[in-house]
């Protein structure tokens, strides 16, 4: 069962996603990805998308051109959680491998 990171935990964890931004309001994270053009934006939104199925945790996002806007935090416990965690440092190794190109 997946449960909500406390305050401290979230806190901790986020200092190692240096470019997500905490929203406490909705206690989620996001971040904007930018790549050199659509099709690099798509074929990182469908590796993400893989990943996301085989967790069965989905990200909430909107694409742009070549812009693609995540916000993580899980539903079922109302705020982050590891999930979370783990799904953002999957795309910030994904965007590492697309900014290498």
């Amino acid at each position: 069962m997946t449960e909500k990171l406390s305050p401290q935990a979230a806190a901790e964890s986020l200092t190692t996603l240096k470019h997500w931004k905490h929203d406490a309001q909705r206690d989620a994270i996001n971040r904007e990805f930018v790549f050199a053009d659509f099709a690099q934006a798509f074929a990182f939104m469908t590796q993400i998308a893989i990943q996301a199925e085989k967790s069965n945790h989905h990200p909430e996002w909107f694409n742009v051109y070549n812009r693609v806007n995540i916000t993580l935090t899980t539903h079922d416990v109302n705020g982050l959680s590891q999930r979370d965690i783990e799904l953002a440092r999957y795309a910030d190794a994904a965007f590492e491998n697309f900014s290498r190109r």
